[in-house]
């Protein structure tokens, strides 16, 4: 099975038994850069897929909760070449990886590179926020040679005839954005968005998972039927700056 297929095939196995699969996020090297390895596998056991944040100084569409831990991690060191050397040696994890990253680092690192290196890296996505479809041929090309998903991203006000177009677009998933602004922000999931959530999962050819503001088992609860997956990212990097175990929160989110 190709690395991009390993994503949607882990969404739609957990989705399967009724409640959307969990895409869980960490800020790589946050809290502490000697613990991404612990906290990878600990998130791992809990979620169907890892979502790992690559640090960057203007993380524009991100809440201050990401920007802090982005600007930590930079702090202790932690660049894109650190990350992959780190994720070559987590062989053990099973669920798959996904890299979020801004286009600068990927950039820098050269498109042909950084594909090369994430295979080897159990790399088997990455979502680019800033990153258009209409200019992401070069990283998709140079993806697809390796077979690594590139997520595409739609928001409840992205036009239907570009929704269609990102759905057509999107490997692994479509990443569904349940509002407007940064991450962080607590999402009541009103019924506007639920029609859209599935206006989008009625278009899209892979599975459909809601990110942005999914902090708690009552919204998890509110998509149900809706989505395939919820994202969950500042309020697990709060859990982890706690120093709680972030395994056991991410099994919380599924209590019915």
């Amino acid at each position: 099975m190709s690395p991009r297929d390993r994503i949607s095939q882990a969404i739609r196995a957990a989705a399967a038994g009724g409640e959307p699969a969990l895409v869980a996020y960490l800020t790589a090297g946050y809290p502490r850069r000697d613990k991404f390895r612990e906290h990878v596998r600990a998130i791992a056991c809990a979620a169907d897929v890892v979502e790992v944040g690559v640090p960057f100084t203007d993380p524009m569409a991100d809440g201050v909760t990401i920007q802090r831990a982005s600007l930590a991690a930079l702090s202790q060191g932690v660049s894109l070449r650190w990350i992959l050397a780190e994720l070559a040696e987590l062989s053990d994890v099973k669920a798959p990886i996904l890299l979020m990253s801004y286009l600068n680092p990927l950039l820098a690192f050269g498109e042909s590179a950084l594909a090369t290196a994430a295979r080897r890296a159990n790399v088997s996505g990455f979502i680019v926020p800033d990153l258009p479809l209409d200019e992401s041929s070069e990283l998709r090309a140079a993806l697809d040679e390796q077979q690594i998903a590139l997520v595409q991203m739609v928001t409840p006000v992205t036009e239907p005839a570009r929704i269609k177009q990102l759905c057509a677009g999107s490997q692994g998933f479509v990443y569904a954005v349940t509002m407007t602004g940064t991450t962080g922000k607590s999402v009541a999931v009103p019924d506007e968005v639920l029609r859209y959530l599935d206006a989008v999962r009625a278009i899209a050819p892979v599975p459909v998972c809601a990110g942005f503001g999914i902090r708690g088992p009552e919204q998890v609860r509110r998509l149900r039927g809706h989505v395939d997956g919820v994202v969950v990212g500042s309020a697990l990097v709060e859990v982890l700056e706690r120093g709680e175990d972030p395994a056991a929160w991410l099994r919380e989110l599924r209590r019915p």
